[in-house]
This record gives C-alpha cells, structure tokens and sequence, in this order.
C-alpha cells in the first residue's frame, strides 16, 4: 500500500512537472479547431443565398461532419508544437517562445489568406480552395482583373483581420503560458511522453486506423452538395490538391489497364472516317476558317437552348444558328479559359485536378488544329485583347502552330479600356480588318473575346444583370462584326466556327458539378455551309478537332480524344470535368460522378452503372495519357 502511495506521489510529481506543457498543447489543438469550425457558419452567412432555405438542424450538421477534416488539420498544426515542447525538456531558455510566435505568426497568416480568399473565389468557381489560383498567380495583374476594385479592398482588410482574430490570442494567452515552465527533472520520461503525444497526432492526421486515410470525401453527408462544400476545410482541400498536382500516373485508378482500354476502344476517337459527300457539311475542302471562342457564354443565357433563359440576350447568336449548324447538346469541357482552350484546340479533355497548360513541356506535345491546318497549308493566327502570357498562353499558341498573336500590347493604351484588356468592340474591329488585309489564302484565324469576362465591365447598359449584360454586350459586337463580312467577296469561301470557352455559374444558385452549368453554344456559319441544320448528338469541346478536320478531309488520327460527330459509326458521348469529378452524358444517360465522396451525384436513364463505368475509364485513360507526356 505504501509503495502504491510512493508511486502515485511519484507520478503525480511527474505529472506536476509536465502539465503546463500539455495544457499548452491541449489549449493549442483546442483553439485551432474552434477556429475551423467557426468557420463554417461564417462561410455559410457569407453565402447566404444558398443557405436560406437550410433549416438551422443542417448548419450544426455542417459543423458535426466537417469535424474529421478538422481535427486532421490541427494535428498537423500541432507537430511542430509538439517538437519545440520536447526540446525545452532539455534546452531551457526563451528561445521557444520566440519559435512559437513567429510559428504561430505565419500559420496564422497562411490561414487566413487561404480562408478569405476561398470564401470569396467561391462565389464564382463553386468549389473550395484548390491549387487553381496558383496557376493564376504567375500573371497577378490579369488575375486581378476579374475581381471587383471593391473586393480587392476589402479581401487585404478581411485578412488582415481575420489574421489578428487567430494570432493575437494564441500569442497573448496561450503561448506566454511557456514562461511558466518548471524544469524538467525526469528528461528521459518527458521525452519519451511528448515521444507518445507525437505519435498520437498521427490518429487524427490519418483519419483513424481503418484502411482509407483522411479525404475530403469523409465530411459528404448530404445530398445537397452545398453542405458538404460547407463542410470542407478549405486549408485541407489546398493542401490536397497540391499533393495530387504531379503525380498524374497514379491518380484515378478505377480499374485494372486492360479493363479500362477495352472501355476506352469503345469511346475513343481518331479513327479517321472518309465521309461520302452526303455526310458533309461544307461545300469545299480548304475554306478560309474563322474560330471565334466567345468568352463565358452559357447555354443557360441563350433561350433557343433553355426554356428558362431569359429573352434576347444572345440574338445574333440565335438568329446565325438559324441559318447554319446548331449544336444543341453541346458542352464545355471545364470551367476555365486555360482548360477549354486546350479543350477546343487541341482535342484534349480537361483534368478536374490540374491544367495541362501549366506544363509546357507536356502541353507542347499535344496535337492541335492549327498545326494540322499548317501542315495542308494553311496560315494561322491568334488574336486576343488580353495578356497573352496570361496561363502559359503564349507558349501553348506557339507550340501548337500559331504562327502569329496579337494580343493587348498591339493595341494602343487608349484602346485598352477594360480590366482585361482591349474590350470586344475594339477587337472585333480589328478582326475584321486583319481579314480584309488577309492575302494568302487559305488561313485560320482564332479569336478569343474577353469582355464577357467577370467583372463584366462593359460599355453597354441593356439588362440589369452584370453578366447577362456583358454576353448581350458580346453579342451585339458579333452581330455587327457578321453583319459587315457578309457583304465582303471572303464570307463565300469561309466557316465561321462560335464556341463558347466554358460557360458560367448563371442562374444563381447552380452548382459546379451540374450538367446545366458545363451546356454551351456552338454554330457552325459562313458561306461554305450546304445548308442550315440542327445537330443533336452529344458532344462536347473536344469534338470540335476531329470534326473540323474531318470536314476538310484532313488526318485525326493523332486525336484520340477527339470525335467525328459526321461519323455514322461514331458513339457520341459529351464529356466535362469539375473539381475532382465528371459528368459523362449521352442521348440516353446522364451521370456525374463526384470522386471526393466515391459517389454518384447526379443520375438519369437507365444504364447509370455502365455510364459511371465508362466516364471512369475515360478519366482514367486521360491521366494515363496525362502522365506519359
């Protein structure tokens, strides 16, 4: 009994000895995550408009599910904590409080840069933080054109604030907590506790001790998907995003090689089909092409499209589909420029993880129009009213066989009136006279808008809505642009091509992952076209290579992701990609997959199963491609 006594004493003593240290750890973990899930109902009240209707049982729910994320990313906080407490059982000194605060200085900081600046791009992308805005970063001056003079504002201000909300408490009650640390006599059982402590953060890190490890997918709890983006720790979902960024080989594995290429032999393209002239949408084999990518131009907006657009915001654009080609179920193969540019140029599918123009060296590699047009002799050139460094580009234009770009530095300033650059009113005039002095034939020339871009700052005041203005804005520059080239000798022998980059989180409320926010516009027009047509088949952006080349009797073969949608024999699937998922549709099915919660999200028809099979071999066989540029 009495040695009992003697080693309880013994213990307590210990104990007494270390118990500032880990209250300080417990204090430190505790305040982390009271910070991230107060964060929750801060986004939710910032968002409010999709949260109005949620009864207040949905916005603790929230905060519930969100909690493994949460516990995860305090315990990685932690480590280092937990590193500095070991040493001061054997190095003394005010050394670790000065490690502490500039610690706790820069996570604090990191934090909140990353906290504001996801609750705000939210608003328009529709997914938490990723890696994306990284990518953006090499030209800030362009990226910072789409944000509005007010946000760029307040976004410092917020952060700045948010920044002394985390660090002034942590450095004023928690961390000068250190200086009332007792020597420790027992070193050898400190460091063998904090040795223990340290290995037990792994828990939460982790996710636990079952086989699958901390994901994001672990806080999807409903069916509506905005709770469970609620319930994301933003800081989480950049660090996992970061860690997918290079490792494309071994990403999205849904099934073993040979399963996933007798899937893909089904759905892939460039197998070159000599078409009858029946099949055939133009009248001659080398026009003169015009492929005018208009910027942000949502299905959703034109009302020949949906039922539920509003009136005459896109009016040239309805009445050229009237006379040529119209694709009605057409879709955007991502949500940014940089992706559906490679997405309408190249052929290739865009990557819900990653942008390949962010690697030049495997971007440099892919097939692309105009380099096929080049070959057969044609002359290419790019014109785009922006920054054409923005995104890696200039060096994707270059590589894939542009052979001239005009961009915002041959304009003068006084042209350059918007954020973005040179608005579409200065640019389409001078595409029209860069036509007229065109004297070798036959050329291409693409044309990439920018004025329906955010912040829809343009010279026209028609409709209330900032983004309905700017894309009837855009319209209107169209229409006189057409208006003026058909009465030149050129419209005869020319295909006009209108595609939109990606479409837009229009109406209000729409999530990411639908199928109404990736359906855009395409029409074929021009002198060349036999006659007017309406094509349903479903097909998305990356169609547009094989077809286009297919019309003029030109080799596809090189693009593999690419369809005839002339072809008969051809299946015709559309295909997209959103922030770690994809939506695979055709005329029968309709499916969404979302990876972060290994689940379906949307689904119709009849065959979902097979549907969700397909668009995994699909994704599957892109990131194989992918990894082995």
């Amino acid at each position: 009994m009495y040695f009992g006594i003697f080693l309880l004493y013994i213990y307590l003593n210990f104990f007494y000895k270390m118990k500032h240290r880990l209250f300080y750890l417990i204090k430190t973990y505790a305040w982390f995550l009271f910070i991230f899930i107060l964060q929750k109902p801060i986004f939710m009240i910032r968002h409010y408009d999709l949260y109005r209707n949620v009864p207040l049982s949905d916005w603790f729910d929230v905060m519930y599910h969100g909690l493994p994320l949460d516990f995860s990313l305090s315990a990685y906080i932690l480590v280092i904590p937990v590193f500095v407490t070991l040493l001061t059982v054997w190095v003394q000194g005010r050394w670790s409080e000065l490690v502490s605060r500039v610690y706790f200085g820069i996570i604090s900081l990191l934090l909140s840069i990353i906290f504001i600046c996801d609750i705000e791009l939210y608003s328009y992308w529709g997914f938490r933080m990723d890696a994306t805005p990284l990518f953006y970063l090499s030209s800030p001056s362009d990226a910072a054109a789409s944000v509005p003079l007010l946000i760029m504002i307040l976004v410092p201000i917020c952060i700045i604030f948010y920044f002394m909300c985390i660090w002034f408490p942590l450095s004023h009650y928690i961390v000068k907590d250190m200086r009332n640390w007792h020597f420790c006599k027992h070193r050898w059982k400190c460091t063998i506790s904090f040795i223990f402590v340290l290995a037990f953060l792994f828990v939460p890190i982790r996710g636990g001790f079952s086989v699958s490890t901390m994901n994001i997918g672990k806080v999807y709890f409903s069916s509506n998907i905005s709770l469970n983006h609620a319930a994301i720790n933003p800081v989480f979902s950049f660090m996992t995003s970061l860690s997918k960024e290079k490792d494309f080989k071994n990403q999205y594995r849904f099934m073993n090689d040979e399963k996933a290429e007798e899937i893909f032999t089904l759905l892939k393209g460039g197998d070159n089909y000599l078409l009858e002239d029946s099949l055939r949408w133009i009248k001659t084999d080398n026009p003169d092409i015009l492929l005018i990518i208009l910027e942000s131009f949502s299905g959703a907006a034109m009302d020949s499209l949906c039922a539920d657009a509003p009136a005459g915001i896109m009016p040239n654009l309805t009445q050229l589909a009237r006379e040529g080609l119209f694709f009605t179920n057409f879709y955007a193969n991502s949500f940014r420029t940089d992706r559906g540019l490679v997405a309408v140029l190249s052929g290739y599918p865009a990557q819900p993880t990653t942008s390949i123009m962010k690697y030049p060296s495997k971007s440099q590699s892919l097939p692309a129009i105009a380099k096929s047009l080049v070959r057969r002799g044609y002359e290419t050139q790019f014109l785009y009213g922006g920054d054409a460094d923005f995104t890696n580009m200039r060096s994707y234009f270059i590589s894939t066989g542009y052979q001239s770009i005009i961009c915002d530095e041959d304009f003068p300033i006084s042209e350059r009136l918007s954020k973005w650059g040179a608005n579409d009113e200065v640019t389409f005039d001078k595409f029209f006279n860069l036509i007229a002095n065109q004297e070798y034939h036959p050329y291409m020339k693409t044309f990439l808008t920018l004025s329906s871009h955010e912040p829809f700052d343009v010279p026209y005041k028609k409709f209330d809505d900032p983004y309905l203005n700017s894309v009837a804005y855009t319209d209107s520059c169209l229409g006189a642009f057409i208006s003026k080239f058909k009465k030149t000798p050129q419209w005869d022998n020319t295909l006009v091509i209108l595609v939109a980059d990606h479409a837009m989180r229009y109406p209000a409320g729409i999530q990411e992952a639908d199928i109404l926010r990736h359906h855009i516009p395409m029409v074929w027009t021009g002198g060349v076209i036999k006659s007017p047509r309406v094509i349903y088949d479903y097909a998305s952006q990356i169609d547009i290579a094989a077809t286009l080349l297919g019309q003029l009797g030109i080799s596809y073969d090189d693009f593999v992701f690419s369809k005839n949608l002339a072809n008969p024999k051809q299946y015709k699937f559309a295909y997209y990609t959103f922030k770690d998922g994809f939506g695979f549709l055709d005329a029968d099915n309709r499916v969404v997959y979302d990876n972060e919660s290994n689940s379906i999200i949307i689904s119709e028809g009849k065959s979902v199963e097979r549907m969700e099979e397909r668009g995994k071999a699909y994704l599957q066989k892109l990131y194989d491609d992918l990894g082995n540029r």
